[in-house]
């Protein structure tokens, strides 16, 4: 006879009413341990708060100290090349700094005025911009374009013009001198550029202090490597800036281009610090410019872009960039815009140099591998 295969206390006919009543196990916390978890975990909360309260207050200032680091190491090449001439640091950073602010007064006492005027008339005549071209864009393609959406959707309204271009009509020192925040950024990293710059050895020893020994000596080179390659392409890539600024801005002047001088200066330095496209964005806007006002010059801005880009790369950049290290075109534009969508245009001019830091230390600490026979016959 088979025998019933339920538990003894589940046979057919049982009642399940033997299980209900089984005592059920309580867990119990201990108050003290209870207490403590919730004052941890309260405390963990008020900590947090605190570091994004002071993180929110110290932004600007952090950001300040960043910028502050990377003037300092842009022109560390120059103020290292003093001092292995027997200068004592400090004097030879009073030096460049004195020379950078000369040179930065002389070109505002000379051309100042007429920078600030030709950047206000430069704001005033966008909206006029736009309509030309939208009114070309209907006539040429029958486009049916209304300009003043256009306008209303790039906020080029008259008052916003208006308000800028009154910004602008003091003058650069004034608006500078005017806004205290700017003020004291500007000193602010003015006065730790010269710091950091000054007291290089110093800090580089005191936080060497703070690592055991077989790190000291990695740390002093990932130092002394980023500040040569960052600091040698920063001062590379201005100096051809500034070359190329005071070509199209001569050349600009020559052919009589609308606002000639700022739009030098854009042409200089766009084509230098924004890579791949920057030559092209540097050539358009004068040519756009331009177009609504002697439709020639566009060609003679094209071949004079064309011409003195030939001779930048086979003459100026060589001489210029031979000691300094290159980065891949596309990594340089990601950084451009990832430093501009974080931080704005500062961000856009600082993210080279950072990625120029970030890619030296790879550069000399990471290993290489030939490609495989298999691999490279594919290439």
């Amino acid at each position: 006879m088979a025998e019933d295969p339920s538990p003894p206390d589940v046979r057919a006919g049982d009642s399940e009413e033997p299980r209900a009543r089984r005592p059920v196990q309580m867990v119990a916390l201990d108050p003290r341990f209870l207490r403590k978890t919730i004052v941890i975990i309260l405390v963990a909360i008020l900590l947090f708060q605190l570091f994004e309260w002071t993180a929110l207050r110290l932004a600007g200032f952090l950001f300040n100290i960043l910028l502050a680091w990377l003037l300092a190491i842009s022109f560390d090449p120059l103020v290292t090349g003093l001092a292995r001439r027997g200068m004592p640091r400090a004097l030879a950073t009073a030096i460049v700094a004195l020379s950078v602010t000369v040179a930065v007064g002389l070109f505002l006492f000379l051309f100042g005025g007429a920078l600030a005027n030709q950047a206000t008339a430069l704001v005033l005549s966008v909206p006029f911009l736009v309509v030309d071209v939208v009114a070309w864009l209907n006539s040429t393609f029958d486009a049916g374009i209304d300009p003043a959406e256009i306008t209303s959707n790039l906020n080029l309204t008259t008052q916003q013009v208006a308000d800028i271009a009154g910004s602008l009509a003091g003058g650069i020192i004034g608006v500078v001198a005017s806004v205290f925040g700017v003020l004291f950024s500007f000193v602010t990293v003015l006065v730790f550029s010269f710091y950091f710059s000054a007291s290089s050895p110093k800090i580089k020893r005191f936080i060497a202090s703070w690592l055991p020994p077989d790190r000291q000596v990695v740390f002093m080179d990932v130092w002394d490597i980023s500040v040569r390659k960052a600091g040698g392409f920063v001062i590379s890539r201005l100096t051809l800036a500034i070359i190329a600024s005071a070509a199209h801005a001569f050349f600009f002047w020559i052919i009589d281009i609308p606002y000639w001088l700022p739009m030098g200066i854009f042409a200089g330095f766009v084509s230098q610090f924004i890579p791949t496209v920057g030559t092209y964005l540097g050539i358009i806007v004068p040519a756009l410019f331009a177009a609504f006002n002697d439709p020639w010059d566009v060609i003679w801005i094209v071949i004079f872009a064309t011409i003195y880009q030939q001779i930048e790369n086979y003459i100026f950049t060589p001489r210029i960039s031979s000691s300094t290290m290159d980065i891949n075109s596309g990594v340089a534009l990601a950084a451009v815009f990832v430093g501009a969508a974080l931080f704005g245009p500062i961000g856009a001019i600082i993210g080279i140099p950072l990625v120029a830091i970030i890619i030296a230390v790879i550069e000399a600490y990471g290993r290489r591998y030939e490609l495989h026979p298999d691999l490279d016959e594919r290439f």
